[in-house]
């Protein structure tokens, strides 16, 4: 039986993560959960899973949660909440499912404590892979990725990764995959939260759309597997079936296929080495009509090009890069800015930074927060 801390249980992979979670009560336990501010399904989920722990990050909703949880359950609020549960001494997996840069302390801290981490937030390696994945190396902590694509090439490689030649992240290419330049001018929220294969929340699926979310995956690959950004190509396949694919010195490629259905990575990083039935249905390749793939556009999703750009200068940007995209992409949401100025703006607070070497955790946090304030100011003079 294993213990669970989930960070971020409210959101879509959190849900999922609990439906893998009932799927299996001989092997999974939950033992904490965390919620941004959703007391109502917070509640739910703990009067259904009965975890020791609960983390409302909103302090704010502290006293409504207490009012209506048993006295039994310890409550806790904030970043600090997060990083205790992240790091518990009973606690055998952290399933890190929180969105955007405030899973970076609490992955540290789960890191440092030697857990397995089943990470669903991509934030915490762009902005500090560097020194994530140092510190797994000497705590022995396993990083294992929930994300579709890196799961697959996470399985795709298992002993073979000196013999590999090429990663082949694919992208469903989102919901405007063949608009033009015009058209991504009047893309309005609606349309942006439309994706056309998976469900996912509402930033995931705006980052979806302007391919910015690959571009933080191509990151992201590059710590995971070790490999240099000329080594990770990108191909858009809207069927959503190939997750990714490696490429061998000998010309053998490896695909990972799947319907697109979470539950599928998110139990494996769960039972690694190990594979159990899943609640999902089966992939029926007769019924395709064919699998198709094509090169990403930069020219019209310059999000990706950007965020292979940050890659490349290394150090602090790709944590800059993370901090003005999600503060557009907030802005975006809620109807204060277009969907095509969101590359622009992450583009102006880019070219205002300096790199700097990343040493601490404290460097990202420090760089994260200069970076939102700078994006935020560049859109207060209508930048």
């Amino acid at each position: 039986m294993k213990l669970i801390s989930l960070l971020g249980s409210t959101g879509s992979i959190g849900q999922q993560t609990l439906d893998v979670v009932a799927h299996h009560p001989n092997l999974f336990k939950i033992q904490a959960l965390a919620a941004l501010d959703e007391v109502d399904l917070l509640c739910e989920q703990v009067y259904r899973f009965d975890p020791a722990y609960v983390v409302i990050y909103d302090a704010s909703k502290y006293q409504a949660l207490k009012d209506r949880l048993p006295e039994t359950v310890q409550i806790l609020t904030g970043q600090e909440g997060l990083c205790h549960i992240a790091s518990l001494e009973a606690i055998d997996i952290v399933v890190v499912a929180v969105s955007g840069a405030a899973g970076i302390l609490p992955t540290w801290e789960a890191v440092k404590a030697g857990k397995r981490i089943a990470l669903a937030n991509k934030e915490t390696l762009v902005a500090a892979g560097d020194i994530i994945m140092p510190l797994c190396q000497d705590t022995g902590s396993e990083m294992i990725p929930v994300d579709s694509e890196h799961s697959a090439i996470f399985q795709c490689l298992r002993d073979e990764h000196k013999s590999l030649q090429q990663i082949w992240l694919t992208a469903s290419g989102g919901p405007f995959r063949s608009f033009s330049y015009e058209q991504l001018q009047e893309v309005t929220v609606e349309m942006a939260l439309q994706h056309p294969n998976w469900s996912m929340g509402p930033k995931i699926t705006v980052d979806s759309a302007s391919m910015m979310n690959k571009g933080l995956e191509v990151i992201e690959a590059h710590h995971l597997f070790q490999v240099d950004f000329d080594r990770i190509q990108v191909l858009v396949h809207p069927q959503s079936i190939v997750h990714s694919m490696a490429e061998f010195v000998d010309g053998s490629w490896l695909a990972h296929l799947g319907v697109p259905d979470m539950r599928i990575p998110i139990q494996y990083a769960l039972t690694y080495p190990q594979r159990f039935a899943t609640p999902t249905k089966r992939l029926d390749l007769i019924s395709k009509q064919g699998l198709q793939f094509e090169q990403p556009d930069m020219k019209r999703f310059p999000c990706l090009q950007l965020a292979y750009e940050a890659g490349q200068r290394g150090g602090t940007m790709p944590a800059v890069l993370n901090a003005a995209n999600e503060v557009a992409v907030q802005h975006f949401l809620s109807g204060r800015m277009r969907f095509t100025d969101i590359p622009d703006l992450v583009a102006h607070v880019m070219n205002q930074h300096q790199v700097k070497v990343v040493t601490t955790v404290q460097d990202i946090l420090q760089c994260d927060q200069n970076a939102r304030e700078l994006t935020r100011e560049r859109i207060a003079k209508g930048g």
